[in-house]
């Protein structure tokens, strides 16, 4: 393992228009923290969300990509980047971690044979970790690296099978864009899925679109990197077991703690934030079981809310609806109610058509108290640039006031 990321001999990367970027790229905007002309960089450096940014960001000892008004990433005893949350839970967070942190997990993802010969595609920006790992580990193993970003979902299904690609990192509302349409891609054989689960028929859609394709989705965060990894031995509603390499455990709670050499250095910016440190563990506030060795989710502690005395997390209840026909994306919000405390609002985009066998499927699954009181259909679906749903924003859509 190596501190600090590489550029592989063999590796190679290209925009997504094609054209292949050197490694010697540096973009007209990246951003020096007090460096001279012919003098070396002494603290950290800021880059631009583009191919040539991530060129510049190789090597180099403390960079970030994005967020170009927040000061650059201050030096530290080993090499560092920053990333950026998703946003979910309120503005960005700069996420300040140690090179190392990313590279350790690089020796164990080789084995899916991510290296040279090798052709990695991501479609998410680079301001996310998502991509911005993606795209690294790729280059820092060997592979050619295609960043797609910048083209249209059916682009990006295009030059998935023009390219020839093998490895792709992406997020659930990613596929389900990329699925949409026509395709057909038989030289993929891995899809790395972090973000949240697959439901049944996007999997299934990939399975005809990719059928040599692994699928392993992970469960993690920002802060934590990897937690665990599923395969196709793990149960429908399971995260999967820990990823190599990953300590974890449940507080009587049911809170997850995770220990591992993957784990981020602290924020970068001011404020507190979503995750607690006690003895070297970390927990991100998630809620969950084990059973047989495999992680279940319920959600967020953070999200959990109370209906007439039940603790419900609105996660599980997304989690179902996704599952059923008609429903291409859920999200669970809250109103006052006198007798309970609070009552459940689902808000879907589908096929309205179907909202009678959804109401009857949530009565007979969830029961009276769980299952939501009344459903809204939304075509026009805020969405974070992470791909997830931007909940405030679907909030204040449906209710200005």
């Amino acid at each position: 393992m190596t501190d600090r990321f590489r550029w592989h001999p063999e590796a190679r990367l290209f925009d997504s228009a094609g054209a292949e970027v050197r490694r010697d790229a540096r973009p007209a905007s990246s951003l020096r923290a007090r460096e001279g002309i012919g003098q070396p960089v002494t603290s950290g450096i800021v880059l631009p969300d583009t191919p040539k940014g991530l060129a510049a960001a190789i090597g180099h000892s403390a960079f970030r990509i994005g967020a170009s008004d927040q000061p650059p990433p201050e030096p530290h005893s080993q090499p560092v980047l920053e990333t950026l949350t998703s946003g979910s839970t309120g503005h960005p967070r700069r996420i300040r971690r140690t090179q190392a942190s990313w590279t350790a997990s690089f020796a164990v993802n080789a084995r899916f044979g991510i290296g040279p010969g090798a052709r990695v595609a991501t479609l998410g920006r680079l301001v996310h970790s998502l991509a911005l790992y993606g795209a690294i580990e790729g280059l820092h193993l060997g592979a050619e690296v295609h960043h797609l970003a910048d083209l249209r979902p059916d682009r990006q299904r295009d030059a998935l099978g023009t390219l020839r690609i093998t490895h792709l990192y992406a997020t659930p509302a990613q596929l389900r864009l990329l699925t949409e349409g026509q395709g057909h891609f038989p030289d993929l054989r891995l899809i790395l899925v972090g973000g949240s689960k697959l439901d049944p028929a996007l999997r299934a859609r990939l399975a005809t679109l990719a059928p040599i394709a692994q699928i392993r989705e992970f469960y993690g965060a920002a802060e934590t990197s990897f937690i665990t990894l599923a395969d196709g031995g793990t149960p429908e509603t399971s995260v999967g077991r820990p990823y190599p390499g990953v300590d974890l455990r449940l507080d009587p709670t049911g809170e997850v703690w995770v220990k591992s050499s993957y784990l981020f250095l602290g924020y970068a910016d001011a404020g507190p934030g979503s995750t607690r440190w006690r003895d070297g563990w970390l927990s991100v506030g998630e809620i969950g079981q084990i059973d047989d060795g495999y992680l279940t989710l319920k959600g967020r502690a953070g999200r959990m809310v109370t209906v007439a005395d039940q603790n419900v997390f609105p996660e599980e209840i997304e989690a179902l609806l996704e599952t059923l026909p008609g429903v291409t994306r859920a999200a669970i919000l809250l109103v006052p109610d006198a007798k309970r405390g609070h009552a459940l609002i689902a808000v879907l985009q589908g096929d309205p058509a179907q909202e009678a066998a959804i109401l009857t499927r949530l009565r007979h699954d969830l029961g009276p108290l769980k299952s939501p009181k009344g459903l809204i259909w939304r075509q026009v679906w805020p969405m974070l640039p992470s791909g997830k749903t931007d909940l405030k924003a679907l909030e204040a859509a449906l209710w200005p006031a």
